[in-house]
Order: C-alpha cells, then sequence, then structure tokens
C-alpha cells in the first residue's frame, strides 16, 4: 500500500469519530432530553479531543509527508486532495488539545443554556456560556495566527469557513452591497405594499410538514438517503452522502417558515448528497466552503423557490393540502405575499431585500467581541441600536433579538458572512447556469428541476474540495464572485413584485 493509500485510510478512520459527533450533536438538538446535556457535553469532549489527537499525531504527519513525496501532480485528484490535508492538517496542529476538548464541551452546554434563555427571551442567562464561548474562541484564533500588521483575529476564524478570504475584503464586499439594499428598499418602502395576511392563516403543522417534504422530493431531496426533523434552530448535518440530515420548525400561523426553511436545508441537502460518488471516504467529499454551501441553499430557497414558475406549479397543490384556507388568494397574490418586503426582527424569515442588512449587524457585532470593543453584557443594547440604524425595527426581546440564531453557541463566530457571500454568487451562479444550459428556465416553468440539479452537480458539487473557493467560482463562471448579478437580480425581481 502506498503512503498515500495509507493516509486516505487513517484519515477515514479519523473521519468516523467525527461522524459519531456530529451524530451525537444531532441527536443533541432534536431529540435529546434536556437533562442528558452535561452527559452529552463530555461525550463530545471526548470525541472532539481524540479527533484531534489522531489528526495532529506523528503518525498522520509522516504519512502526509511520504504522501506528498510520491510525486503526486498539482492538478491530479491526489495532489489535490493532498494540498487539502496539508491546508488542515497546518492549522489544526496549532490548537492545543486541550482547547479542542474545552471547546467541543462549552459548545455542548452552551446549547442547552442558549435553547433555555432563548425560550425565556433573557439572553443574561446566556451570557456567561458566551464569555467562556468566546474567550476559547479567541484563543483559538490566536493560534491559528493572523497578519498583526494588516489583519485582525477575525480574519483566522473567518478562514475557517471561506478559505483564503480576509475580513477587510469582507467588509469592502458589503460596502459595494450595501447601498444597492437601501436604495432598493426605500423605493419599495414608498410603493404600495403588498398584502401577506394570507400567510398569517391557520396552516396545521403535520400538514405543512407533509407538503414541505414533498416539494422537498420533488426537488431532487432523496429521502431514501435523507430525512428531516424539527429543531430550534433549522440546520442541515451530513454524516455522508448516503445520510444526510436536514430540520425545519413550524409555526402554526405563519406558513413561510417551515416551507421556504426546509426549501432552503434542501439546497444545503442537495449540495450534500450531490457529491462525486467516487471521492467518497477521501477528504475531496466535503464542501469547499460555507459560502458556497449558502449559495446553494439561497438559489433554491429564493432564485426557484420564491419564483413566479415555482408557484405556478405547486400553488394548486399548497391549495389542496390546506382546504379552504387559501380559496380567496390567486396565484398572483400568493406569489407577491411570499416575495413580500418588510423590515423584521427575524434572520431565517427576512425577505431578499432587507436579508442582507441582518448579516452586516452580525458581522459588525462578531468583530466588535472579538476586538474586545463590545462587552458580551452589553450585545443586546447594541444589537437593538443596529436594527434601528438598519432597519428602523428595535426587537420587542432577546429572543427576537440577540438571542434568534444559534451560532455563537457553537462556538461558530465568523461565519456569519458566508450568508451573504453565498447569497451573492447565488445569483451569479444562477445566470452562469442559465448562459450554459438555456433550456432550464423552459423547464422550470414545467416543475421540471432536474436540468439546474444537474448543472449544479456537475459544476459545483462534484468537485467537492479540489479547489478554493475562489478556484471554483473562476472555473464555473470565468471570473471571481461578483456582487453585480446579485443586485441586479434583486432589482429585476422586485421591480416586478412592486411595480417600481
Amino acid at each position: 500500500m502506498s503512503a498515500y493509500d495509507s493516509l486516505l485510510a487513517r484519515l477515514n478512520e479519523i473521519s468516523h469519530v467525527g461522524k459519531a459527533a456530529a451524530i451525537l450533536d444531532w441527536d443533541h438538538q432534536c431529540y435529546m432530553p434536556e437533562g442528558a446535556a452535561e452527559a452529552r457535553a463530555g461525550m463530545l469532549a471526548t470525541l472532539g479531543k481524540l479527533s484531534h489527537e489522531m489528526f495532529v499525531s506523528d503518525e498522520t504527519r509522516k504519512l502526509l509527508e511520504s504522501a506528498e513525496g510520491e510525486g503526486h501532480a498539482p492538478g491530479s485528484d491526489g495532489g489535490l486532495t493532498l494540498r487539502a490535508v496539508r491546508r488542515d492538517f497546518d492549522k489544526s496542529v496549532k490548537l492545543p488539545t486541550k482547547l479542542v476538548s474545552d471547546l467541543a464541551r462549552e459548545t455542548a452546554l452552551g446549547h442547552g443554556v442558549w435553547a433555555k434563555a432563548r425560550a425565556e427571551k433573557d439572553f443574561s442567562q446566556f451570557a456567561p456560556a458566551l464569555e467562556r464561548i468566546l474567550e476559547l474562541t479567541r484563543q483559538a484564533g490566536e493560534c491559528y495566527g493572523y497578519d498583526k500588521q494588516s489583519g485582525e483575529i477575525y480574519d483566522a476564524l473567518l478562514d475557517n469557513y471561506e478559505a483564503g478570504a480576509k475580513t477587510s475584503e469582507v467588509v469592502t464586499v458589503f460596502e459595494g452591497i450595501r447601498p444597492g439594499l437601501i436604495e432598493l428598499l426605500n423605493k419599495i418602502k414608498a410603493a404600495p405594499q403588498v398584502d401577506f395576511s394570507c400567510l398569517e392563516r391557520n396552516f396545521d403543522e403535520a400538514a405543512q410538514l407533509k407538503f414541505a417534504e414533498k416539494v422537498a422530493a420533488r426537488l431532487g431531496f432523496d429521502f431514501t438517503h435523507g430525512r428531516q426533523d424539527r429543531a430550534v434552530h433549522p440546520f442541515c448535518t451530513s454524516f455522508t452522502r448516503h445520510d444526510v440530515r436536514i430540520t425545519t420548525r413550524t409555526e402554526k400561523n405563519w406558513l413561510p417558515g417551515a416551507l421556504m426553511g426546509t426549501i432552503h436545508e434542501t439546497g444545503h441537502g442537495l449540495y450534500e448528497q450531490g457529491f462525486d460518488p467516487k471521492d467518497d471516504d477521501t477528504p475531496l467529499s466535503d464542501a469547499v466552503s460555507l459560502g458556497v454551501h449558502e449559495s446553494q441553499s439561497r438559489l433554491w430557497e429564493n432564485i426557484v423557490g420564491r419564483s413566479r414558475p415555482f408557484w405556478h406549479v405547486f400553488y394548486p397543490q399548497l391549495q389542496a393540502a390546506f382546504p379552504g384556507t387559501l380559496t380567496d388568494t390567486s396565484e398572483e397574490g400568493f406569489w407577491r405575499a411570499i416575495n413580500r418586503v418588510e423590515p423584521s426582527f427575524i434572520r431565517v424569515e427576512a425577505d431578499e431585500v432587507t436579508y442582507g442588512l441582518h448579516i452586516m449587524l452580525r458581522f459588525e457585532i462578531e468583530r466588535e467581541m472579538l476586538n474586545g470593543t463590545l462587552a458580551v453584557k452589553d450585545i443586546p443594547d447594541a444589537w437593538n441600536a443596529k436594527m434601528e440604524s438598519y432597519l428602523g425595527i428595535t426587537p420587542p426581546d432577546d429572543a427576537l433579538g440577540c438571542l434568534q440564531d444559534v451560532h455563537w453557541s457553537a462556538g461558530l463566530i465568523g461565519y456569519f458572512p458566508t450568508y451573504l457571500i453565498g447569497t451573492a454568487l447565488s445569483s451569479q451562479l444562477y445566470e452562469q447556469a442559465l448562459k450554459d444550459s438555456p433550456n432550464i428556465a423552459q423547464d422550470l416553468v414545467k416543475g421540471e428541476f432536474s436540468s439546474l440539479l444537474s448543472w449544479l452537480r456537475e459544476k459545483v458539487h462534484h468537485p467537492g474540495r479540489r479547489y478554493l473557493p475562489q478556484e471554483l467560482i473562476t472555473r464555473i463562471c470565468g471570473e471571481p464572485a461578483r456582487s453585480e448579478p446579485y443586485i441586479r437580480y434583486l432589482n429585476t425581481k422586485f421591480t416586478e413584485v412592486y411595480g417600481l
């Protein structure tokens, strides 16, 4: 057996430990009884420690060095695999095992604390846990290292989610997007508003789940290799491409929560189910970045799931799923309602125009938290002030404000920018898909989604981790990521929705 094959075998064993932890985390968020939090935290800390120790061990290092010496061509699958593994190894070896274990434990405990604080609308209950998680995250950032002259600690954490990205680049992108969003939002505010009361009627929650899963299957999600469950905060997780879990949440008097949330997580799930079979059990069978991951969920949720053709196909089925509830609402009226623009408190249910402002708010708060210019105890006030500044509304409580997202309890600091990076990228990828395969637009009108999914499989899903994010985007689109297609898409769509 070559050193390369031996390395892959060892990495596969290590991945099994990580996947076992992921299954425990999925159960933690979906089914675990509240009283099991302490025991579960211990299990996750042990698995995190074991996985880290195995990966950064001398055995792994020696196998990696030997495999690198075997002469794999830089652009071959072997060469690209070794590049990805080397990058991961060089980052991971900087983290002390105790820090990895402590983070796993504190975030496992933090989830339950966050969920209770959110339910009781009281940030002060979560603040001590966040203090501990934030301090451990700062330690990790310092261990990773960053350019002390031109950069900041946020760079070290952002790189975990969007390889190669810099905070300064995110700032530039967001500053380029913000004026277009504000200008469009002001135009919409001055236009006659859309009636979306049809979305707030009595929708049986079991029927919501049944219909949402029907849509997910129609889009291409394979329920023989996946499932959907409920969670406090919707997410997607994958243990292999053969076992992908998506989650959603329901509200009796708010249809878009479960419906659009399911379509969003279906986009993530399609990516996870779409890696190239020949990459199974290798480091290439993974997403290139969370920005690219988010491009898939936002493309299916918004560009497809909120489109006119989509509802031309599905609206009669939706009416049948809720007898008598939508008989007085036309297909046109429903399409406008599902695309209504109105500043709101909850990010995951925000409309397409205001969504980016939610992300900018979180990005700014995270930077201030990490840089020490914003104390944890002051987060609610800072959050509310930014909400008022960006969206003209102030959350009435912490659950609708700074406690709404699960990310900080999981230690996912540096993650939020990828949501807007991916949202913008979804428009650029869709434009390219139509250029490459013009029949996609006609197929969507007929309710046929396979041609779009096939394009995404070939261009986005199958490459897996072969390339860095910008390399992949340039290979697909012939140029790096750009925000212009996103602003163009929003203006075209909402000019039609609101008759601007």
